[in-house]
């Protein structure tokens, strides 16, 4: 089903489906992920200084490839809470997965990324995505004053920055960037990287998301809500198992 209400300036060029983007990004954060649960955490941080020249350095830099290309994926996935946000049938719904989800993803962030049963220094990107959704809620409700708009936003970037969620309030900001330029793909584009111009590299992702074309594609739902804490046990498994 298409959006009705999807700029028209992106439909006349616009090949991909919501599903094609949610695989693209899943694919990257997979890429990420593996650079750092398994490359980083496995292998270079607990290893010998890393010299210009030695075989160290260059899986250093095939590390830091994977990072690059897994940039790619936070802002097609703040992209696509926006979609859901603005045509999902139940809200209440949406906001309890997000929340019951970064729970459930905790431990398994925490085994992969950090090395520890449990810690508070860095949260998953679930809590990320649960409070970018709570700003939206505010800033629709109150969609014709400004102020208590950009006070949801700074609250929003504030308690990002308290929880140290994945992305902080960069990520906070970039949803609501989205949201207040979603009529105007090249003013959107355009706020989107300024945001992200301290991770340069993330704003790739708005090659795809201006190809997007306003339909959901394949059903896949859970897809992401599942293969994040799950993918995250195994790389954690596999770092344990073979690089312990």
């Amino acid at each position: 089903m298409e959006n009705s209400v999807f700029p028209a300036a992106r439909r006349r060029y616009a090949r991909l489906s919501g599903s094609t983007l949610k695989i693209l990004a899943l694919l990257c954060m997979l890429i990420d992920h593996i650079g750092a649960a398994i490359l980083y955490e496995g292998i270079l941080l607990p290893g010998a200084p890393i010299v210009i020249g030695t075989p160290l350095y260059r899986l250093y830099l095939f590390y830091r490839v994977l990072r690059f290309i897994g940039r790619i994926a936070f802002p097609i996935f703040c992209f696509l809470l926006l979609q859901g946000f603005l045509y999902t049938s139940n809200r209440r719904k949406y906001v309890t997965r997000l929340g019951v989800f970064a729970l459930v993803s905790e431990i398994p962030f925490d085994l992969a990324l950090n090395n520890q049963l449990l810690e508070f220094g860095h949260q998953n990107v679930f809590f990320t995505l649960f409070i970018g959704l709570l700003v939206l809620m505010v800033m629709e409700r109150y969609e014709k004053n400004p102020y208590i708009q950009l006070g949801a936003v700074a609250a929003g970037m504030g308690l990002a920055w308290l929880l140290k969620t994945d992305y902080s309030y960069h990520g906070i900001l970039l949803i609501a960037i989205l949201y207040f330029f979603r009529f105007y793909p090249l003013l959107q584009t355009i706020a989107g990287c300024l945001s992200l111009l301290w991770e340069a590299p993330a704003c790739l992702a708005f090659l795809p998301i201006n190809l997007y074309n306003g339909k959901r594609g394949l059903s896949l739902k859970y897809l992401f809500y599942l293969f994040y804490p799950i993918h995250l046990l195994a790389l954690a498994g596999i770092r344990m198992l073979f690089l312990a």
